[in-house]
């Protein structure tokens, strides 16, 4: 008889690279079940390479349930991270020789497992093998063989709790206003420069739009541009400004000011680089997938914070469309396939319980 089992596993890096850790479960695929929970740290490493050791661990716990024979198990593996995901799938190159050797491991481990294929799932979804990845991080590694411990017959005939009503919470993203490098399209990263003429009309148009939204709280980057932006608006509304970090634009390094043009002249090869790979820095900055990790933490805090509630998010260009990319579903990629004009307005809604809805993309009817 074949045994369905799923594999959720997931790592991190403090730094990136950094102190890291791993954490992985397996479920039973009908009831849902835990059965074994695994978090280790494997020292100072990358993210990328911390989920490899969290599948590596998962697979390997999974085949110690078959009793190390695993040829008639069917194996979900599900991952937050689309990386591993393809790779291990077949349909990208694995360039990192520590993931090369992770890799080699997997695959070994799971031909001995039968069938096994891999899924990738939305952060929100994976929150369990993360939670465990934080606790390897914290110095808690864990090694539980749950299947395998006792069960109590009362919890087995006590009414199942009604489940609580999901929530869910609106964020309201909304562009800088133009700058002096917004109409050349330059890059604008960490610079303080302030809202142009026109770019502080269009804050002001923004703030007569979001009176019709039901703001209740306004957070912010808190770069020169953005935090004016999002003063005008929270004074039309009568609210504070709650500064983020988290939300600042990407550090262009090298880039920064240059046009996209200018920087492939002076930077060639690091330019092209950049802008085809999200793995890639700019130079002397950071790359897409460094943004998209602390875009995370500030979304799980707003979401913890706010849960319920009408947040207006006041940010930059890859920050936003990194929300909307976790709000579809998608990978890092899609910060190349979107537009977003200045003061533009996008719309995003996240439930409790791990759906989200992506309700308006670069809306700018309050600019006309």
């Amino acid at each position: 008889m074949t045994r369905r089992l799923v594999v959720e596993a997931d790592g991190g890096s403090r730094g990136n690279p950094g102190p890291a850790g791993y954490g992985a479960l397996v479920r039973d695929a009908a009831t849902g079940r835990v059965l074994a929970e695994r978090a280790a740290s494997v020292g100072r490493a990358t993210n990328n390479v911390a989920e490899y050791g969290g599948l590596v661990a998962g697979l390997q716990a999974a085949l110690d349930l078959c009793g190390g024979g695993g040829a008639s198990a069917d194996v979900e593996v599900r991952m937050d991270s689309k990386l591993v995901v393809e790779q291990m799938s077949g349909r990208w190159k694995i360039k990192h020789p520590d993931m090369q050797k992770l890799a080699v491991q997997a695959r070994d481990l799971a031909r001995q497992l039968g069938s096994v294929r891999y899924t990738w799932v939305p952060r929100a979804q994976n929150g369990a093998a993360d939670a465990l990845a934080n606790s390897a991080m914290d110095g808690r590694p864990v090694h539980r063989d749950l299947a395998a411990e006792p069960t109590v017959v009362e919890d087995d005939v006590q009414p199942a709790a009604e489940p609580a009503p999901p929530v869910t919470t609106v964020t309201h993203l909304l562009r800088h206003g133009r700058t002096e490098h917004t109409p050349e399209r330059r890059y604008s990263g960490r610079n303080d420069l302030p809202l142009s003429v026109t770019g502080r009309a269009e804050a002001e148009a923004a703030a007569v739009r979001a009176k019709e939204l039901g703001i209740e709280v306004v957070v912010a980057s808190p770069l020169r541009r953005t935090r004016e932006t999002a003063e005008v608006v929270a004074g039309a509304l009568g609210l504070p400004v709650e500064l983020d970090d988290d939300l600042v634009e990407l550090d262009f390094g090298d880039l920064e000011g240059l046009t996209a043009t200018e920087a492939q002249q002076r930077h060639p090869l690091a330019a092209r680089r950049f802008a085809s790979d999200v793995t890639v820095a700019a130079p002397g900055g950071e790359s897409v997938a460094d943004v998209s990790r602390r875009v995370a933490r500030a979304r799980e805090r707003l979401l913890e914070r706010h849960a319920g509630r009408t947040v207006l998010v006041v940010s930059h260009v890859t920050p936003i469309k990194l929300l909307l990319a976790a709000g579809l579903g998608a990978g890092d990629e899609v910060v190349h396939r979107v537009f977003l004009e200045a003061a533009s307005l996008s719309t995003v809604a996240w439930s409790s319980d791990g759906r989200t809805s992506v309700r308006l993309v670069n809306d700018t009817a309050h600019l006309r």
